[in-house]
């Protein structure tokens, strides 16, 4: 063998070896958003228009980027808060709470009922010695606060936001710290990361939060068990541990038998193994999960026993080592397929996978044949409908409401759409219309195609 050849030869091996580093599978680029210092969790939000946001953790505030049209992925608008580098949110209505682990960071609340324009803060909200939360989770018009001194030894908190804009503080649990939770059906299961544990709480009372049990869900008690998600049949708990060494692993659990949890499998990414895994969000089939240096990977759970990685994007280029770099956060929108992740160094990543994310809770994430407009649904309906349309192409979009002489009395959509799916609320409550009918027309423009279709809908009071 020539001794060029030998030397890069081993140059390759050393560089594999290292790094591990493979070309990003099944997944393209829509836009990489880099524009802060650094960054850290990020949720979604899809307005009652249809539209998608990207909200976003900042080193001093938060950022709501508009990631709708492809062709134009930008932020809309910017809200400071305490410097800090965590920073975490989830949405209740037209409303996101954020909260950090900066100093007198506390709740702020977000009105988001006026984007794309802008978004408002509209106070920042605590409760006797409560200044700061490492995480928020949120079920129906429930906030739970975890770790930071939402409790006295860091526990949760529940917290009712039923009028979003005065939240009334509710229970408490305080055994263990709790970094994170998952809350299905009343029921709080919580990440212990500092003794390695789980605890499942029952929350069907608010007010008085009782243990059920605990496991261990990392062999040894030290900074751990980080958070989870838990699979749409309620079989399957996956949980992540945040370690350095050994490098932190998905695990999967069975817990059809509370009274007999099984850890069945673990994973680790495709020819990576010291990469740390940090969030993990299940969306049907599929779970999305960010692992730092390794990025957004994706995981096909449909027989959770047998975790198969299916695609990934890598938005942390520079290494895969056991640091806690790149990665922080994941959200997929279920209408549209896109997947948004927060890197901590390089921002706002936006991709789509190059295949049907079908098996989802609510159908096939994949572009539509032809363009359509539904039936709205309820109807007749009192004082609030949707409406759903499918776009086969990126197009201009056009949707109003018209009484039965034709004169417009709402303009639901006027901007340009993605190819897919959507969703639109329409209420008549707000506009003050009487009982009758009326009817909602769609006009849909490309340099391809025209379309235009109309349907009646009956408002009753």
């Amino acid at each position: 063998m020539p001794k060029y050849w030998l030397t890069a030869v081993i140059c390759l091996f050393l560089s594999s070896s290292v790094y591990s580093q493979l070309p990003n599978q099944n997944t393209y680029l829509l836009k990489n958003l880099d524009s802060y210092a650094s960054y850290s969790a990020l949720w979604g939000y899809t307005a009652p228009n249809g539209r998608a946001y990207a909200i976003l953790g900042t080193q001093t505030g938060t950022s709501f980027v508009d990631i709708t049209d492809s062709a134009n992925i930008r932020e809309v608008d910017f809200v400071a808060g305490v410097n800090s580098s965590w920073r975490e949110m989830k949405t209740y209505s037209h409303y996101a709470y954020v909260v950090s682990e900066g100093t007198n960071s506390k709740l702020q609340i977000i009105d988001l009922q006026y984007l794309p324009d802008s978004v408002s803060l509209v106070s920042v909200w605590s409760y006797p010695t409560y200044t700061k939360t490492h995480s928020i989770s949120q079920s129906g018009h429930y906030l739970y606060l975890n770790g930071g001194n939402a409790t006295a030894n860091g526990g949760v908190t529940v917290v009712d936001v039923i009028d979003p804009i005065n939240p009334v503080k509710l229970g408490q649990w305080s055994t263990e710290y709790v970094h994170d939770c998952r809350v299905l059906n009343d029921t709080i299961w919580a990440a212990n990361i500092y003794t390695g544990k789980m605890t499942i709480i029952n929350a069907g009372n608010k007010s008085s939060l009782q243990t059920i049990r605990s496991w261990q869900a990392y062999p040894t008690a030290t900074v751990s068990t980080h958070n989870a998600a838990i699979t749409d049949d309620r079989s399957h708990i996956l949980t992540t541990n945040e370690l350095s060494s050994p490098a932190g692993r998905l695990y999967v659990w069975d817990i059809s038998d509370l009274d007999a949890i099984t850890r069945v499998a673990d994973w680790q990414p495709t020819g990576i193994t010291n990469s740390i895994v940090h969030n993990v969000e299940i969306y049907g089939n599929f779970a999305v999960i960010a692992h730092y240096t390794a990025g957004i990977r994706i995981l096909d759970i449909s027989t959770p026993l047998f975790p198969t990685e299916v695609a990934w994007y890598d938005t942390y280029p520079n290494n895969n080592n056991n640091n806690f770099n790149g990665c922080w956060g994941v959200y997929m929108f279920r209408t549209s397929g896109k997947i948004i992740g927060s890197d901590m160094s390089n921002g706002l990543v936006v991709i789509k996978t190059n295949f049907p994310m079908t098996g989802t809770s609510n159908s096939a994430i994949t572009n539509p044949e032809d363009f359509s407009l539904e039936q709205n649904y309820p109807n007749p309906f009192n004082p609030s409908t949707s409406i759903r349309f499918a776009l086969k192409e990126n197009a201009n979009v056009v949707l109003n409401i018209v009484d039965i002489r034709g004169a417009q009395v709402a303009q639901l959509v006027n901007d340009r759409r993605d190819a897919g799916n959507y969703e639109v609320k329409f209420d008549a409550g707000k506009l003050g219309l009487s009982s009758g009918t009326y009817f909602y027309r769609m006009d849909v423009k490309n340099s391809k195609s025209n379309f235009s279709e109309t349907k009646k809908m009956v408002l009753t009071k």
